[in-house]
């Protein structure tokens, strides 16, 4: 049992589930988007993309084209919505941040402090 209540407490299983939680809430966005997206190219081209009917050599593969299109709508509006801004937005966050010029390594302060703890023993 406590193996099972580590694994619901792990950090990360948590935060994939919010992921999906808001994915899932994003969703109703992005569904709006890609319909704006889907009326404008239907303005342009007299109708909504639709392949459905379209089957090359008898190979139903119009529906599946018409899903791909549909994808790469969303992957655009993903991209270009969250991706993107949330990439700039961390290069500016990033920017600002003054780099530390004393850094020291984790092994640099343990050989200083075993050379300090030498010196007092003597």
């Amino acid at each position: 049992m406590r193996g099972f209540k580590d694994f619901i407490m792990r950090g990360n299983l948590i935060e994939l589930a919010v992921a999906f939680i808001m994915g899932a809430a994003f969703n109703s966005v992005v569904e709006a988007f890609t319909n704006i997206v889907l009326s404008l190219i239907s303005m342009v081209l007299g109708g909504p993309p639709n392949f459905d009917d379209w089957m090359p050599g008898g190979v139903p593969v119009g529906p599946f084209l018409t899903q791909l299109v549909g994808f790469v709508l969303v992957a655009a509006v993903v991209y270009f919505a969250l991706v993107l801004p949330v990439n700039k937005l961390r290069e500016r966050m990033d920017a600002d941040k003054e780099p530390e010029a004393d850094a020291a390594t984790e092994t640099e302060l343990l050989v200083e402090i075993r050379d300090l703890l030498a010196e007092k023993k003597n």
